[in-house]
């Protein structure tokens, strides 16, 4: 059995990890609420733009001179994934949960018999994956959204990628995030950015009608234009996501590290306790017998 100064530095160790765990659920929640209206505030605009593309795409993609970005290369076989997670743990299950359903992705990419890079955005997934797909991960950006997340930093990361399609590293571009949804929920999302998705059209169904639209000045101009914005957008918007998820993720964490101390040190307390009230009593007996016994 532990000794008495045993126990009591154990609880007051665990009192100071309380303290940390309980600070850091406070700061978390402050950086959830900003992080969230971000989030919400980026959400729309991307949604708008990505359908707009996605119709866009589905009456454009057969033809020949159609932008890449749009209809893509016209081959299939080298898949670049986007792997966006958090420079820091404490975190709960935010990192894992994005590397798990990476390693998922690959492993039904590499079944179909397409090769695949990894482009990691944060440290922690780049830890991860190392492990298993060292040799697949082409670079890992970190530092993102340290301060507060910029669509510069967005648009950056976009102009890499489109230089590396541009160059013919690849065919097909996801990326693989945590989508916000509350503080305690995030929903795991795997989104294709290049070339742009095109809905599947159900056969002898007439109420599927496209939009058509008319284009001033000129169709390429625009596109040259919008495309690259496009996916700048939709990596801003995804890394939005991530980072309201990665705060909840945390404050939910720590809440729950603070809540199990609480309960440790209640534990610890009852065994010094009973442990002081045993001593105690195991000395009044000793005094007791050499009193019966002058």
């Amino acid at each position: 059995m532990a000794s008495l100064k045993e126990l009591k530095n154990r609880i007051g160790s665990v009192k100071q990890t309380q303290k940390i765990t309980s600070a850091m659920k406070l700061v978390a929640a402050s950086k959830l609420k900003k992080a969230q209206e971000q989030a919400e505030a980026a959400r729309p605009f991307a949604e708008r733009m990505s359908g707009m593309l996605t119709n866009l795409a589905a009456g454009v993609a057969d033809k020949s001179n159609a932008p890449k970005l749009l209809a893509g290369s016209g081959e299939d076989k080298v898949h670049l994934l986007i792997v966006a997670t958090a420079d820091r743990g404490l975190c709960g299950g935010f990192n894992s949960s994005i590397a798990r359903g990476a390693r998922q992705k690959i492993a039904e990419l590499e079944a179909a018999g397409k090769t695949v890079k990894i482009l990691c955005i944060g440290r922690k997934g780049r830890d991860q994956l190392r492990r298993d797909h060292n040799e697949k991960v082409i670079e890992t950006i970190d530092g993102v959204g340290k301060a507060k997340l910029s669509y510069e930093e967005a648009a950056a990361i976009a102009l890499k990628i489109e230089q590396l399609y541009e160059a013919g590293d690849f065919d097909v571009c996801s990326i693989v995030y945590n989508q916000f949804k509350s503080a305690i929920t995030q929903i795991l999302t795997t989104k294709q950015l290049i070339p742009v998705e095109t809905p599947e059209d159900d056969e002898g169904d007439s109420s599927d009608v496209k939009a058509v639209y008319e284009f001033e000045p000129e169709e390429d101009v625009i596109l040259e234009e919008l495309l690259p914005r496009n996916l700048a957008v939709q990596i801003y918007g995804a890394l939005t996501e991530n980072a309201a998820s990665e705060q909840g993720a945390r404050m939910s964490a720590m809440d729950n590290a603070t809540r199990n101390a609480g309960e440790m040190i209640n534990k610890l307390t009852l065994v010094y306790n009973r442990t002081r009230q045993a001593k105690i009593t195991s000395e009044l007996i000793e005094i007791i017998s050499g009193a019966e016994a002058l």
